[in-house]
């Protein structure tokens, strides 16, 4: 599918649950809704964006738009991923050398070594604690996971 030209809020038929973070950089129109509000920087800025993000997440729950309630919660599990690994790894770097040309746009090692960790990071520890707790939250909401149980059942 060609997500850059594709409005999964008209087509939310098209959208399949996934694991983890896929598509969350990709599927419009939530992508633009929600990327300029994420921030893990500093603790105060993961507080405001997530914070901010839940908020976007009770909202699409509250309109009945699935797709965006998912979307928001892809982009809390990631404020946590991206701030651990910032804290795990000075500049954010995980792997050695550069993505093959063949995996782009895909995570993982594709084969690359991992880079020592570095000491923790306090501040970006401190923000991936707070996009965890908000991330959890958006987990554990009745409605989302009722929501999710009927899309899954309506459209695979």
């Amino acid at each position: 599918m060609d997500y850059r030209t594709l409005d999964l809020r008209a087509h939310p038929e098209l959208y399949r649950v996934g694991v983890g973070e896929q598509g969350v950089l990709l599927v419009q129109p939530y992508k633009g809704e929600i990327l300029p509000h994420w921030r893990f920087a500093t603790p105060d800025a993961a507080r405001e964006s997530s914070e901010t993000i839940y908020g976007l997440f009770l909202d699409y729950l509250k309109a009945g738009d699935f797709v965006g309630a998912d979307m928001a919660r892809k982009f809390l599990q990631m404020g946590f991923t991206r701030s651990r690994r910032y804290a795990n790894h000075k500049g954010g770097k995980k792997y050695d050398g550069p993505v093959p040309d063949d995996k782009k746009g895909q995570s993982g090692a594709h084969g690359r070594p991992e880079l020592p960790r570095t000491p923790e990071d306090p501040v970006k520890a401190e923000s991936a604690r707070i996009f965890k707790a908000k991330w959890d939250q958006a987990e554990a909401n009745e409605d989302y996971a009722r929501q999710k149980k009927e899309h899954k059942a309506k459209y695979g």
